[in-house]
């Protein structure tokens, strides 16, 4: 089984992905075809946009992940795909893909949750999924969950409007920023006043869902009392938003693992490559005598590199999909289970 390798492919959204993971988590290749200079005129994706180009790259980077790993398709021990939660039309070209090498080639094919992909990959430098609470948080989702290992998770809570992510790509659209808004929002940040606002914390202290859509609102009202051309204002409403949403998912996430006796806190997403949000994480875990396990940088956003990870994971358990299935863009990573 440590010799077995997995190619798999992640096109849920408008990042085109092929990676190739041996048993032991190695990952062999992991090449991405981004299209955010793409969908940056229009302020945000457009699925049409997002499937045609899947369709131009998808097949390039299948061959390039194989000549970087050094392997044939002859080599692959299974094919997966992400086949939920994303846009129906991105992920389709993926899942199809996927399903014709499988069926080409007389080898399994593996139906991925893309959360689950986000899930673990904190994990992949380890190779194993240890007992633990797991924040994912990024632009399409914000969810704690309580995981006791492969298809055993227990959803706390979650976003009961915008996800944090999104939150971030739309107050930056507000203040003009280039799409993707988080990154943007996160270097201005750097050099702004975090107590110059006093913006919301909706929802600190009632239970583990989140809500964001009214910090947003908050932003939106204070916006035409402030000359956001003088670039000391505009890194201080910076500062403030963000260290009001990171207040939040840091106090809820600890909140969860004590309640859960859970000593490790596993973190992934795109939103967690936020520096701040990942310093804060550290200081509080530290003082609270838990671990912390943060995806690496390359792994937060989308890529499928992830998905190839879970997939190995799942097979180890027995698992795998028949090509009849069909795509999903409200996949349940709750009632995921293992095969």
């Amino acid at each position: 089984m440590s010799a077995a390798c997995i190619l798999a492919l992640e096109t849920s959204c408008d990042e085109t992905a092929v990676a190739i993971v041996r048993g032991d988590g190695a990952v062999l290749s992991s090449v991405v075809a981004s299209q955010i200079e793409i969908h940056r005129v229009h302020g945000g994706v457009v699925p049409e946009l997002a499937s045609r180009n899947h369709v131009l790259h998808a097949r390039a980077l299948v061959e390039q992940a194989l000549t970087d790993a050094g392997l044939t398709l002859k080599n692959i021990n299974a094919f997966a795909a992400t086949v939920g939660p994303g846009l129906v039309s991105s992920l389709l070209i993926g899942s199809t893909l996927a399903k014709a090498l499988a069926l080409a080639e007389g080898k399994p094919f593996l139906a991925i949750n893309h959360l689950e992909g986000h899930l673990l990959s904190p994990f992949m430098s380890l190779g194993e999924i240890p007992p633990h609470l797991a924040l994912i948080v990024s632009g399409g989702h914000t969810m704690l969950l309580d995981v006791r290992g492969i298809g055993e998770y227990e959803v706390l809570g979650r976003t009961r409007d915008d996800a944090a992510g999104e939150a971030f790509d739309k107050v930056a659209k507000m203040l003009a920023l280039p799409y993707p808004g988080g990154p943007e929002i996160d270097q201005h940040a750097s050099s702004g006043n975090r107590q110059a606002f006093d913006f919301p914390r909706s929802m600190l202290g009632g239970g583990y869902d989140f809500s964001f859509s009214g910090l947003k609102t908050s932003v939106l009202y204070l916006l035409p009392k402030l000359n956001l051309a003088d670039a000391a204002v505009l890194n201080d409403v910076c500062a403030s938003f963000q260290e009001a949403v990171i207040d939040v998912l840091v106090e809820k996430t600890l909140s969860a693992s004590r309640d859960q006796n859970q000593k490790l806190i596993a973190i992934s997403g795109g939103v967690s490559c936020n520096t701040r949000l990942r310093k804060r994480f550290a200081e509080r875990c530290t003082e609270e005598g838990l671990q912390l396990l943060l995806a690496e940088p390359r792994y937060t956003t989308d890529n499928a590199a992830m998905i190839a990870f879970a997939a190995m994971q799942r097979w180890k358990t027995g698992y795998t999909s028949p090509l009849e299935t069909d795509v999903d863009p409200n996949f349940n990573l709750a009632a995921f289970h293992a095969g």
